[in-house]
């Protein structure tokens, strides 16, 4: 059996796709998300075999959902279901990443479970398209509007402006605001990489900086320079020595 997960804010598209995968036997459909938030909770807690995700959703894009959960292992096999027209599909097919065009259709969605089973049955070609699939959702045009980031249980989308810093905290990566902290699952590469890169400064191998959060600047060990954010506790990160000329360069009269 297949156990999957339909991710849709649409409750027409998911009712639809409900009725077509309960003529597939092999399909067990353990649940249904309507946004973001909701998809990355469901994700973690029921693992699916297979996942169905819309593209745009409330909260988070699909894109920001898997970069959300990019640390599972077994990652799931995934079925995009859009309503983007085939145009704008070319990029997954030339990367032989399953979609599914709404309305869904029954024999285009045979053909796509067919793949499903014979990926989920070889370890090595799952392994690969997950692979594939992270590689694709890392260097996709979709930049984080909202970092999902977390407390607990709980679930909590921060705009990237209202993060002051990202650091690692034992091998964790937090996201700091003025007042809280919170942990996340990206990695700082991620974050560097799908964040607005004139607002968040990469100062040192552990630390990435919101520039408009910067409260002040002091000089430092030979000729670096010590940030102090906009905290209550007026926290201090250090420029590593390899970073000062492209901060001089950000922030010119430095």
């Amino acid at each position: 059996m297949l156990r999957s997960l339909i991710v849709d804010d649409e409750e027409p598209a998911r009712s639809w796709l409900s009725r077509l995968l309960h003529s597939h036997q092999d399909i067990d459909i353990v649940g249904f998300a309507q946004d973001g938030p909701e998809a990355v909770e469901k994700i973690e807690e029921m693992r699916p075999d297979l996942l169905f995700l819309d593209i745009q959703l409330p909260g988070l894009t699909g894109f920001e959902v898997l970069q959300s959960v990019r640390h599972l292992a077994p990652f799931p096999l995934v079925i995009f279901a859009t309503g983007y027209d085939q145009h704008a599909l070319a990029a997954f097919e030339a990367d032989a990443l399953a979609y599914l065009l709404k309305p869904v259709e029954p024999e285009r969605l045979s053909l796509v479970l067919d793949r499903a089973r014979r990926l989920h049955s070889t370890f090595g070609e799952k392994e690969q398209e997950s692979r594939r699939l992270l590689d694709v959702v890392g260097s996709s045009p979709f930049k984080l509007r909202k970092v999902i980031c977390r407390r607990r249980d709980r679930f909590v989308l921060i705009p990237p402006e209202e993060i002051l810093w990202f650091g690692i905290d034992g091998g964790i990566v937090r996201a700091h605001r003025a007042t809280d902290t919170y942990w996340v699952n990206y990695q700082l590469n991620e974050l560097e990489a799908n964040l607005p890169p004139r607002l968040f400064f990469r100062a040192r191998r552990e630390a990435l900086v919101n520039v408009d959060r910067i409260r002040e600047v002091k000089p430092y060990f030979k000729g670096g320079y010590l940030l102090v954010m906009a905290d209550a506790a007026a926290t201090e990160i250090a420029v590593s020595e390899r970073q000062v000329r492209l901060f001089r360069q950000l922030i010119p009269g430095i």
